[in-house]
């Protein structure tokens, strides 16, 4: 009986063991939203789309899903070489927008500083 006992007290660990190690390697960020960073700054994506934009001001230099510190114009939804856009009537220091694959500008709202140390 105790054998027995001891059997399943070794399975039990070494299955936890096994999850814990296989969750730890493939570790995903765990960011409170989506964003983009563009001359420092960060910028929340919004659910909301913008019509008109004025001129090409960046794009996405890095792109990862995986929690860390970024340099560059960094972002956690956009994928390296995704374009940042300004938007007619709206100050770079307010939004910017970003072009989505299906070419709609999605609007990206400031929320300050991009610490990247």
């Amino acid at each position: 009986m105790k054998r027995k006992r001891l059997a399943a007290l070794i399975s039990f660990f070494c299955i936890v063991f096994v999850l814990s190690a296989c969750s730890f390697g493939n570790s995903q960020a765990s960011w409170a939203y989506s964003f983009v960073v563009w001359d420092g700054f960060i910028y929340q994506i919004s659910d909301e789309y913008v019509q008109e934009v004025d001129q090409e001001i960046g794009e996405v230099t890095v792109y990862s899903d995986r929690e860390g510190t970024y340099s560059g114009n960094f972002s956690n939804e956009y994928e390296k070489g995704t374009a940042y856009y300004s938007i007619t009537g709206i100050s770079t220091d307010e939004a910017i927008a970003v072009k989505e694959e299906d070419g709609k500008y999605r609007k990206a709202i400031r929320e300050g500083k991009y610490n990247s140390n």
